[in-house]
């Protein structure tokens, strides 16, 4: 998909949605934008994340498939992703798999997942179930705290020279390595962020650092996603993620939402996933990153408190 068929596949999209969806319909009402005025992607307004959490964000008239919810720390209230069509989202991830990994069949596909197993409705554990079933490895497996036995899973598939792809959440793949290291050159670790709560603060290059030598590997990657999408970003042995062709990142000002800053300076992430047709596509997150001119990016973080401004305060006036 090129740069036209992007912006193209878009602007119909946001015309789709601004009709269909009663949530986003309401919120383009409320800031005075009239969907047929919208020429360019600049100037299509981003929905904010935490919509998810307070409304039904969905674009069909059917019933959902299935419904998607973030983690929450205590007391917080999850977001829920309705989504329509699930081989939608089948199709994007093991596109996005294919375009960085190669096909699941050529590998074992191993899950340190806690928190994410432990509860029903994580995108994350179902997308790598469903790449685990086009692996079809016999050894592929999805853990929790028996870091012993897939320590030994791992010791067997290196001496088996097999190619291997473990999933972990940050925070359990440091407490793996709290008691197990290991030499596996050839292991491909995807990290999918995760210390939220844990009262740990660590850069990716970091983490990055300690996960290299506790796994004795040079092939460290990590994965960009949320609940709230039907696509994914990946690092591949570096700081900067890199988009599939039908997703695409916009880096607004913190003081200005509705302002977009140039390559290469530093605010908060808007996402357009083309995937999430049947929900909305155009969403403003809470993570603080910036856009470099080859289109990759970074993820700095989360947004402080103090610095969201401007659309997210309107959330309290849509009403549904």
């Amino acid at each position: 998909m090129d740069k036209a068929d992007f912006c193209r596949t878009a602007l119909d999209i946001f015309r789709f949605q601004s009709r269909q969806c009663k949530v986003y319909r309401s919120y383009l009402e409320l800031l005075g934008v009239e969907p047929a005025s919208v020429k360019e992607i600049r100037d299509i307004p981003f929905l904010p994340v935490e919509f998810f959490k307070t409304h039904t964000v969905y674009s069909s008239s059917l019933p959902p498939q299935h419904v998607f919810t973030s983690s929450a720390t205590s007391g917080m209230q999850p977001a829920q992703h309705h989504v329509a069509k699930l081989g939608l989202y089948e199709k994007s991830f093991s596109r996005c798999f294919r375009q960085f990994f190669g096909t699941p069949e050529q590998y074992t596909i191993l899950a340190l997942l806690p928190a994410y197993l432990e509860r029903s409705g994580s995108s994350l554990v179902y997308m790598v179930d469903r790449l685990m079933q086009q692996s079809g490895a016999p050894d592929n497996g999805f853990y929790l705290y028996n870091h012993q036995e897939l320590y030994h899973r791992l010791c067997k598939l290196r001496t088996d020279q097999k190619p291997v792809i473990l999933f972990g959440v940050s925070f359990a793949l440091l407490d793996f390595l709290q008691t197990c290291s290991l030499s596996f050159p050839e292991l491909q670790v995807i990290e999918t962020g995760g210390m939220k709560g844990r009262g740990i603060e660590l850069s990716r290059n970091e983490l990055h650092q300690i996960l290299r030598q506790g796994f004795g590997s040079r092939y460290i990657h990590s994965e960009y996603g949320m609940a709230e999408l039907l696509s994914q970003a990946y690092a591949i042995e570096g700081e900067r993620f890199v988009a599939p062709p039908w997703m695409r990142v916009l880096i607004r000002d913190l003081h200005d939402p509705f302002y977009l800053l140039p390559c290469g300076q530093k605010g908060g992430v808007n996402l357009i996933d083309l995937a999430n047709r049947y929900s909305c596509s155009f969403i403003e997150t809470q993570d603080l990153g910036i856009l470099h001119p080859d289109q990759s990016f970074e993820i700095l973080g989360r947004i402080p408190f103090s610095e969201l401004r401007g659309c997210n305060l309107l959330i309290d006036n849509v009403c549904i």
